[in-house]
């Protein structure tokens, strides 16, 4: 299938306590028109600044130090500022993780879609405030004419979610990257969020990005699954494949302790301590430190991507025991 995003060797740095660091290392992925690509790990395994690439917004000190992103084949890394601002929104767009702190306190939920809306096409206010009444109606929003008056304060979390939904969605954007999209939102309302963003997907054909450590979610909606750990994408599979045979160990350690995943009375189990800092990252294999199959070369080589069946791919020495040749 052809690519509607493509992510080629993104590396991102921010300055450490002995020069720069980086963050992102060698991160690629590509993702087809209605296709659904998880990307899964951690807190700190950089899902998030790796969303930030993409849409060129790495905040500073940090900067991206090399690699392509191809948006149907036009890659966003060299463009001029100007240029860039009119390819978020109308080319890929973004539902950040916090709708809180995402939407301004001070402007009517309706007025920043609007605003939104106008600055990526030529439509009068009157035809771009029809349009938001009609996308808040999409988004499942009730009393949609009403709400637009709505201050972010006024609304639930729920609302709020969805208010960036129809945001992310005004300009119709061949890319949507969904940044943990049901965080803070009670179960209820997480389901109602999921089935939207399927839903959504489904009638629109726009590629999707869902960044979430929450494997129930990758189930519900992915296609495809990448496992990030430090910085790196440890292993790439088809959500079935990766689900029911995952084969590095940092994957197999997520489905363990994941309780929508689990047998009854299945004891779940952790994987012990936590993502080190990036100045703290070891040599080789980043999981080698928190790895109970780690063993000599893991510490000290970068294990390459290891061909485990059609799209399954895992980086990793140790494989269900065999060490590599």
């Amino acid at each position: 299938m052809t690519a509607a995003i493509e992510v080629q060797d993104l590396a991102i740095s921010f300055p450490g306590p002995s020069g720069r660091v980086t963050v992102i290392e060698d991160i690629g992925f590509q993702i087809a028109a209605g296709e659904v690509l998880a990307l899964v790990g951690e807190s700190g395994s950089g899902k998030s600044m790796t969303a930030f690439g993409c849409m060129r917004l790495v905040p500073k000190p940090g900067r991206i130090d090399r690699g392509r992103v191809l948006l149907e084949g036009r890659d966003l890394l060299p463009l001029p500022v100007p240029d860039m601002r009119a390819v978020r929104g109308s080319g890929i767009s973004m539902i950040f993780q916090e709708p809180m702190t995402s939407l301004s306190p001070v402007t009517t939920v309706g007025d920043q879609v609007i605003e939104a809306i106008r600055l990526h096409e030529k439509i009068s206010k009157r035809g771009a405030r029809a349009r938001v009444v009609e996308l808040f109606e999409q988004v499942g929003i009730p009393d949609a004419t009403s709400r637009t008056s709505a201050y972010p304060h006024q609304l639930s979390g729920g609302l709020k979610q969805r208010v960036m939904i129809a945001m992310a969605l005004s300009t119709r954007p061949r890319v949507l990257i969904a940044d943990e999209p049901t965080t803070a939102l009670d179960v209820t309302i997480q389901a109602q969020i999921l089935e939207l963003i399927r839903e959504l997907q489904r009638e629109t054909g726009t590629a999707i990005l869902l960044i979430t450590h929450d494997l129930g979610i990758v189930n519900e909606l992915a296609d495809r699954v990448a496992v990030m750990y430090a910085g790196r994408i440890v292993e790439r599979a088809p959500r079935r494949t990766l689900l029911g045979a995952a084969r590095h160990p940092y994957s197999q350690g997520l489905l363990r302790s994941m309780p929508a995943l689990a047998r009854p009375g299945q004891r779940l189990e952790e994987i012990p301590g936590v993502v080190p800092a990036p100045h703290e990252w070891p040599a080789g294999c980043r999981f080698s430190t928190r790895c109970p199959r780690a063993f000599e070369p893991c510490a000290g080589t970068v294990p390459e991507d290891r061909t485990q069946g059609e799209g399954h791919t895992a980086a990793c020495f140790a494989l269900d025991g065999e060490e590599a040749s």
